[in-house]
């Protein structure tokens, strides 16, 4: 019987010990022992199973792999430091000097660095397009390419891209593709059901959903998370710890139940944010007079925990006016992350994209006066009257 995701959640990837505890055990251990040298041998070779060392893999570990790759319909699944040493892995374990990357202009700020600062060190190849757009896909990927790369929705602004579409275009290229899924979860969006050939994670943000610990995930064909990505994790280090594994393993228990939660609070929010006059205009995916609707209704359930506003002001005070408003605010807290039970925002300007150039930062409307929300559980009520009362507070400035 094919088990829905609420109970993969829970019951997925389960490996109890002769203890038989009800919840996953910690095996908070660097190294394994082995009861002969010749054992060793073997498990070195491969050709016995068995854990060696926690940076090549750990039962805890594997646990949430496991559950992970249920959880995205994937085959395989590796987890890494963080998320931006997922996408960092996946680079590096796959590209080579004279390769070539196409990837989505609009990216979070570190993703944004790795691919137009970090991989042209390397000798690789990158072009950036407009990820909205198939005829500038298109017309870049006429060229060969050795990896496709795009956030949807994306970091802050939550455009889409089409990833069908994109992926399409991408394979006749010959291209691997790669989606940053951290926005809409599995629970919203499962990129590799559309197309995409490899699915990266920032487990720090909703997997765990409580702002306590770092980590990343990888996911694809068993082909190429064991051929690619192992060989590279196992020998770099990149490797989450087991503790890290195990608090995730919790979080993602209510994975589901928050990202509904959340998700109703974030249309209440919209719905006051639309006809409050201090707000000039509102990004998310299932807006009504969003041009993307249509591609958010084919590849996501929903809109997700994230909305991007920009706040009424004249040009000269577009900062002085966003940095009066987050003051203000009682209840949400000013912080970089997004995912947690904790509302959360931000001034992507100055913080998430502040080393993109000035002219980078125009073109993805990463502007003075926009503001990046991560709707928490909270009452919503409490964070509709916790903005509401900053708006008008910082409303004295034009």
């Amino acid at each position: 019987m094919k088990k829905k995701t609420s109970t993969k959640l829970i019951r997925g990837g389960i490996n109890r010990t002769n203890f038989s505890e009800t919840s996953e055990p910690l095996f908070l251990t660097s190294g394994f022992v082995y009861k002969t040298a010749q054992e060793a041998e073997k498990a070195f070779k491969e050709e016995k199973k068995r854990f060696l060392y926690s940076r090549f893999g750990n039962p805890t570990v594997e646990i949430l792999q496991k559950k992970l790759a249920l959880i995205e319909e994937a085959e395989s699944c590796w987890l890494t430091s963080t998320g931006m040493s997922a996408l960092f892995s996946i680079f590096m374990s796959y590209l080579k000097n004279g390769d070539r990357v196409v990837s989505a202009r609009a990216l979070f700020g570190s993703c944004h660095h790795i691919v137009t600062k970090i991989l042209p060190r390397f000798g690789i190849e990158v072009e950036l397009v407009d990820g909205t757009n198939l005829n500038q896909w298109e017309l870049a990927l006429k060229k060969k390419t050795n990896l496709v790369f795009f956030e949807t929705p994306s970091n802050p602004c939550l455009d889409l891209v089409d990833i069908k579409e994109v992926s399409k275009l991408a394979h006749k290229s010959g291209a691997l593709v790669v989606v940053d899924n951290v926005f809409a979860t599995p629970i919203l969006q499962k990129p590799l059901n559309y197309g995409a050939d490899v699915v990266m994670y920032s487990a720090t943000k909703h997997f765990d959903g409580h702002g306590r610990v770092l980590g990343g995930a990888i996911l694809g064909s068993h082909s190429f998370c064991e051929n690619i990505i192992k060989p590279f994790i196992r020998n770099t280090g990149p490797s989450i710890s087991p503790f890290n594994a195990w608090v995730l393993l919790k979080g993602i228990e209510t994975l589901e139940l928050r990202i509904k939660q959340q998700t109703k609070s974030a249309k209440e929010i919209i719905s006051f944010l639309e006809k409050n006059k201090n707000i000039k205009k509102i990004y998310y995916p299932t807006l009504k007079k969003s041009k993307q609707i249509k591609i958010a209704k084919q590849q996501m359930l929903d809109g997700g925990t994230i909305i991007a506003f920009e706040i009424k002001a004249s040009k000269k005070n577009e900062k002085k006016k966003s940095f009066e408003f987050l003051n203000k605010l009682k209840l949400i807290d000013i912080s970089n992350n997004l995912g947690d039970s904790k509302t959360l925002i931000t001034h992507p300007y100055t913080t998430t994209h502040h080393k993109l150039e000035q002219k980078e930062k125009m073109s993805l409307r990463i502007t003075e006066n926009l503001i990046r929300l991560s709707v928490g559980l909270e009452d919503v009520t409490d964070i509709i009257s916790d903005i509401d009362n900053a708006l008008k507070k910082s409303n004295k400035i034009i």
